[in-house]
């Protein structure tokens, strides 16, 4: 059980974040003993891979944060995150780490079934992240992207770290981007019947 949470947390981490996750696992499996790759995904904590990775991730943070930027880079987030996604959570869910001491017993030898679980969990938060960026940019006049950006890079770090060091706090995490699904659908909800009315007083004076 612990192997599919330490997955989830990893790949809805991918959705806010591509690197993130990936970055997380990299520098604890070349430095501490929190997590321990199988021999598959040892190229992880490659010093050639971080050093791509930590370039690529302080791409994301500044693109990220920049409007209009923000949504040209979701887009072509569309296909790195899921990505990213299926590889957080088929590494994370196949590696030892100080909760999980038998990886390989969930999942058993279907090996593609994290990768596809990840690919779709990190599509779905990306999903969530992309239509309420939207949102914030509208309401805020731009101002709210860095601090919706921040606060999302905050999240998948913890997301990222819980997921290794303690997999049962991945389901309040899980939780609140729930929340935040429903909070993001209301929102947009209540300003499409806003611009309507809108419409439909100005056609009264007409």
């Amino acid at each position: 059980m612990f192997e599919a949470l330490t997955g989830t947390g990893l790949a809805a981490s991918a959705g806010l974040n591509a690197y993130i996750p990936l970055l997380t696992m990299a520098l604890l499996g070349r430095y501490t003993d929190a997590i321990d790759l199988p021999g598959g995904w040892s190229w992880l904590t490659n010093g050639w891979t971080i050093l791509i990775l930590a370039i690529l991730l302080g791409i994301e943070v500044v693109a990220d944060k920049v409007p209009v930027v923000d949504h040209v880079n979701d887009v072509v987030q569309t296909v790195v995150r899921p990505t990213a996604g299926g590889l957080a959570f088929g590494a994370g869910s196949s590696a030892e780490t100080v909760t999980v001491s038998d990886p390989g017993a969930f999942f058993g030898s279907h090996q593609w079934v994290p990768i596809a679980a990840g690919v779709l969990i990190a599509l779905c938060v990306h999903g969530v992240k992309a239509a309420s960026r939207p949102v914030v940019n509208v309401t805020t006049a731009g101002v709210g992207a860095p601090v919706a950006s921040t606060a999302e890079d905050i999240g998948s770090v913890l997301l990222s770290v819980l997921a290794i060091v303690l997999p049962v706090l991945v389901l309040i995490g899980l939780g609140l981007l729930v929340w935040g699904t429903v909070w993001v659908f209301q929102r947009r909800r209540r300003r499409r019947a806003e611009r309507l009315a809108g419409a439909g007083t100005g056609r009264l004076f007409d």
